[in-house]
């Protein structure tokens, strides 16, 4: 059995679990650039309930001042329950695990902490229900700052926060954490991850998974170090505005790794093998290396400094970390990824649903394309060139084995290194079986200003819109799923947008995952004409970060 597959075996080559969270406030799902700060207080929906220990012991609280907040407070917290859990909103981007340590623990210990960096939220467990309601009645009558930012607070439905080890002992960690990359722009490579964490505490031993979302596990020297980096980086972005690390205690307690190369590595034992693919004899490149420089190709430098927390929320001493760790930059041509081709092949395609404009509406979201190809000697499989191979590697990370019209997409590297338009046919809806897109402007990454805005996102069945002129309604949108014979939405909603906007923006919520899939293959691009107007709107469609309205 590989090193890979022992892990995969289990449950760490998953995502961790997401809590279920209803929307709290109108800002929390917005995107591209939507402001999410909001005066309001929240109100968190169905978590999941899990009850720990002592969890229907309260004890006596009578501080009178948090308590003539709690009753006098205008807000909402009155809805719900009293937990130990506290659900915090308004985080600033930056923020990290060691910043709402550092800034709640005068209400009193803190057991544990999740992050949510994209909603700009956290889930934070105190040992007792009474430090819990000082945070939220402190909340209620005064400000409080997390990382130079006011926070808002109510008490979570959930009485625990559920842990990937299961452990009754909020204070028992592990030197092993799991590491989960969000937004994944750049290559995660065991090099990039031990430049991120050793300069917090000294790493043994490193495992990358890249099948379903790239996560990792790092074992650190000693559970104080593991500790440490967890509160540093948990929250943070490994590269400007991407790269988000999610991070969480492991299972296991120590890591087994048989080889040292991109995706595994073991710094007691250097000479492991270096697994090196491809090896053997090759074929002559007629322009020998690769080109010098992928940020020649549009997606401009990255060289972001990630602040570390100060040094007195560890109590530990100067020399023990820096105050800056200086990231390396997205590798160049010397970097052996999981993916050594720019061309996708994709199988398991719809005969008569699925062409080469559909499969543009899909892919593009994870990268340039190219040409799309569909091959005459294998029905239902098509070749994707995109703009580089970690545009392949995210679309294999995302698409794999999504269902779109009844049929399960295998998405794989292509053993292709460009896309030839030989064989050309026509497909059973009319249309031709290849097509050229590298000029089309509706890709997303053709500058470095434009990939910024792209969030990688997977699946879900929550679309978010953008690029509609004003005078669509929401009836009119439905209408446009029904001509074209794809599912409808079951919830509206439209962002409030500045008075001289041109255009409007919003979510649309569908009934399952797989829905919201076939909507974005059929509509997006779509050209929407308005009456007197000269040139169509283009409807922009893409995965949203929220999970339901």
């Amino acid at each position: 059995m590989s090193l890979i597959e022992e892990y995969e075996e289990g449950e760490y080559e998953r995502p961790p679990k997401r809590l279920k969270t209803a929307e709290v406030e109108e800002g929390e799902d917005l995107e591209e650039g939507e402001d999410s700060d909001s005066a309001s207080a929240g109100v968190l929906g169905d978590e999941e309930e899990v009850s720990g220990p002592g969890a229907e012991k309260r004890g006596p609280w009578t501080s009178p001042k948090y308590a003539s907040a709690r009753r006098d407070s205008g807000d909402e917290s009155h809805r719900i329950a009293p937990s130990p859990v506290v659900h915090v909103r308004g985080l600033c981007e930056s923020v990290v695990e060691a910043d709402l340590v550092e800034a709640l623990e005068k209400f009193g210990t803190i057991c544990y902490v999740m992050m949510m960096p994209f909603k700009r939220q956290a889930l934070v467990e105190f040992e007792g229900i009474e430090s819990a309601d000082k945070c939220v009645a402190c909340g209620a009558s005064e400000a409080v700052y997390i990382a130079g930012q006011q926070a808002f607070f109510n008490y979570s439905t959930s009485k625990r926060i559920t842990r990937p080890t299961n452990s009754d002992n909020p204070n028992s960690g592990n030197k092993v954490l799991l590491l989960s990359i969000q937004n994944p722009l750049y290559p995660i490579t065991t090099e990039v991850l031990y430049t991120v964490c050793n300069p917090i505490g000294s790493v043994l031993r490193i495992v990358i998974f890249k099948r379903n979302g790239i996560q990792a596990m790092v074992e650190f020297e000693s559970v104080q170090s593991a500790q440490k980096a967890k509160a540093a980086l948990n929250g943070a972005d490994i590269y400007a505005g991407c790269c988000t690390l999610k991070i969480e205690y492991a299972r296991p307690t120590r890591l087994n790794v048989i080889r040292n190369d991109n995706d595994s590595w073991d710094y007691t034992k250097p000479y492991l093998a270096r697994r090196e693919r491809g090896k053997g004899r090759q074929r002559q490149a007629i322009l020998g290396e690769h080109p010098s420089a992928y940020s020649d190709n549009g997606y401009g430098p990255h060289c972001p400094l990630l602040p570390l927390p100060s040094n007195n929320r560890y109590k530990i001493s100067s020399h023990d970390i820096p105050e800056l760790v200086a990231y390396p930059l997205p590798q160049t041509s010397s970097y052996i990824g999981h993916s050594s081709s720019s061309v996708a092949m994709v199988s398991g395609l719809h005969p008569t649903k699925m062409n080469c404009t559909r499969i543009f509406n899909l892919f593009c979201l994870y990268g340039n394309i190219e040409k799309v190809k569909f091959m005459k000697s294998v029905p239902g499989t098509a070749l994707v060139e995109m703009g580089d191979e970690y545009a392949v590697d995210r679309a294999i990370t995302h698409l794999n084995s999504i269902k779109v019209f009844g049929k399960r997409l295998n998405v794989c590297v292509s053993k292709q290194h460009a896309v030839i338009p030989s064989q050309v046919f026509e497909l059973e809806d009319g249309t031709s079986s290849y097509k050229d897109f590298a000029m089309t402007r509706n890709n997303r990454f053709t500058s470095a200003g434009q990939a910024s805005k792209n969030i990688i996102q997977p699946p879900s069945c929550v679309l978010h819109f953008y690029n509609v002129p004003p005078c669509v309604t929401e009836e009119e949108l439905q209408r446009l799923c029904t001509e074209h014979d794809v599912p409808g939405f079951i919830k509206f909603k439209v962002f409030d947008g500045k008075p001289s906007s041109k255009t409007i923006s919003g979510l649309l919520e569908f009934d399952t995952k797989t829905h919201a899939i076939e909507v974005l293959t059929v509509l997006n691009h779509y050209q929407i004409r308005i009456p007197n107007g000269s040139n169509p709107y283009t409807l922009k469609l893409c995965f949203s970060t929220s999970s339901h309205l």
